[in-house]
């Protein structure tokens, strides 16, 4: 008899679809890992140039993640993550492993300090953790770094703070999609 009576907008929030309804534990666990070494696999089909144009797409989804969702991660997660990323960027093997965990320090240190933070100082923290992460990737690779290397790699750190925004908007999306409900309940 309600649902005679009740508004269509009455009848869609209250009637079939939102209630009994669950978000899946195995999407939940498993989304954020899979974009992230989903990430770390994108750059082998894009061409290698004489510059280094594509920015760290791995640590750009693991970077957003963190930042958009902090407590989603343990601290320890760097290490795997970082390992996975190791075998296929090309970098040497631990410079991934060693950077990634220590921006999760790091992270964990300023969510600490600045627990409520806006989109611009996201931003900001995000594009400070780029410029370091590449700066740093570029000396523990073990070449030596010149001016001339150094301004190689300029536009990939502006290619990569400019996409930050878009890759916080593909993470947002990403975690939409992880926690809406997927099986019903009894």
């Amino acid at each position: 008899m309600r649902d005679r009576l009740a508004t269509p907008t009455q009848r869609r929030a209250y009637g079939r679809g939102g209630i009994n309804r669950v978000t899946s534990p195995w999407r939940a666990n498993t989304v954020p890992y899979a974009s992230i070494l989903l990430g770390s696999l994108l750059p082998i089909w894009v061409l290698a140039d004489v510059m280094p144009v594509v920015p760290p797409l791995g640590f750009l989804i693991f970077l957003s993640w963190r930042v958009m969702r902090p407590g989603l991660f343990p601290l320890w997660v760097g290490v795997p993550l970082g390992a996975f990323d190791d075998l296929f960027s090309g970098q040497p093997f631990g410079s991934a492993i060693l950077l990634w965990s220590l921006t999760m320090i790091a992270l964990e240190l300023i969510e600490t300090r600045f627990p409520w933070r806006g989109f611009w100082q996201d931003w900001f923290t995000a594009s400070l953790a780029i410029i370091l992460y590449i700066c740093a990737a570029m000396v523990v690779s073990g070449a030596t770094v010149t001016v001339f290397m150094a301004a190689a790699a300029v536009p990939q750190i502006l290619f990569s703070v400019l996409l930050y925004p878009l890759f916080a908007r593909l993470i947002a999306w990403l975690d939409k999609f992880r926690l809406s409900r997927s099986r019903r309940i009894g």
